[in-house]
């Protein structure tokens, strides 16, 4: 998308490319995710469900059907993991910008050591933003995969029953400092083992330029 905007368009549209490229790819990567999350979810709520990940799929499966089984949480696992990637990606971006402004540098004019600390603060930063952005519809997710909450019903009207039992400010707050410290971690070593591993590699990471600078 950069490339085919060019240099000055990519430039000022660079937040719509990082929010449309990490949403896209959060929702092809949910299809996959939603199975395993879901199985996950079921074996932490009931340890004796099953014997391992494979038994306690096939089991699902026989159980609730392949659609109730592993994709009643598909709506909230989007609602929780497109924000969370596209605030990530885009926080992301735009921290380390920040960075490289006041330090009155740019990427290539800076070590690689340096290059990965910047990754690292950003990183912090944007896993912090990703997870209060995200928490309300993770708590929901975590509930939801639960056998019987939110009673019976379409899975809209369980989220709702679950959201209304839970109240609003429980659904941001309830374990959202546990949250950041984990996902602000998680993210900032994300961003550093990617740049270490490209700069191992000799590779050279894609940055946004101002075209006048």
């Amino acid at each position: 998308a950069a490339q085919a905007l060019g240099p000055e368009q990519a430039w000022e549209q660079r937040n719509n490319i990082y929010l449309g490229s990490a949403a896209i790819a959060e929702v092809i990567a949910d299809v996959f995710l939603c199975p395993l999350e879901a199985t996950r979810i079921r074996l932490v709520s009931n340890p004796s469900y099953a014997s391992s990940m494979p038994a306690a799929m096939a089991k699902i499966v026989a159980d609730d059907g392949l659609i109730n089984g592993f994709y009643a949480g598909f709506g909230p696992i989007l609602f929780k993991q497109v924000p969370y990637t596209m605030a990530k990606f885009a926080v992301q971006g735009i921290a380390a910008e920040k960075i490289y402004e006041s330090m009155g540098s740019t990427p290539e004019k800076l070590s690689s050591t340096t290059n990965v600390s910047v990754s690292l603060v950003s990183g912090v930063v944007a896993g912090v933003s990703a997870a209060i952005i995200s928490h309300p519809a993770d708590t929901l997710l975590s509930k939801v995969n639960k056998s019987g909450a939110g009673g019976t019903g379409s899975i809209a009207s369980r989220l709702f029953n679950i959201a209304k039992e839970t109240g609003f400010m429980k659904l941001c707050t309830q374990g959202l400092a546990a949250r950041c410290v984990m996902i602000g971690t998680l993210t900032a070593g994300q961003f550093g083992i990617f740049d270490t591993v490209m700069n191992a590699f000799g590779a050279t990471k894609f940055h946004f330029h101002a075209p006048d600078k």
